[in-house]
């Protein structure tokens, strides 16, 4: 969702019985002013397990979506052992954050809700530990 020139929302549980469990983040476009923007894409959990699927981009390639700023977004459901390697280009960097469960980055361990800004490096390398669902920022 892109708020834009003055949408407002809110988030709630459409579940009486079931706890909710979700990520807001807010990402700054790149320029101030924009038309509101809504998007919502749900990739099946083959086309994340243990392996990087994109969510958000700025042109919305690869069935993502949209985000109005320099950035890459990709999603893993990691099974227990399996890697997955991202690759990032020099004077890029990135940002990891298991969403559930425990990963570990470049041989550091990561619980659900941790976040590692990366840096000067040329990959990441993330694998499940036991299990993790991941995601990647990529940031210019």
């Amino acid at each position: 969702m892109s708020a834009g020139t003055g949408v407002t929302h809110s988030e709630l549980n459409a579940s009486q019985n079931e706890q909710v469990h979700f990520l807001q983040i807010g990402v700054l476009p790149e320029t101030i002013g924009l038309d509101p923007g809504y998007e919502q894409k749900n990739p099946s959990l083959n086309d994340r397990r243990n392996r990087l699927c994109l969510r958000a981009s700025p042109d919305g390639h690869d069935g993502s979506v949209t985000v109005r700023q320099d950035i890459r977004i990709d999603a893993s459901m990691l099974d227990n052992g399996h890697k997955v390697t991202h690759l990032l280009v020099p004077a890029r960097k990135a940002y990891t954050q298991p969403a559930s469960g425990t990963a570990e980055m470049n041989g550091h361990l990561l619980y659900a809700g941790d976040g590692a800004p990366i840096t000067e490096e040329p990959f990441i390398v993330l694998a499940g530990m036991p299990e993790a669902e991941v995601l990647v920022f990529d940031i210019a």
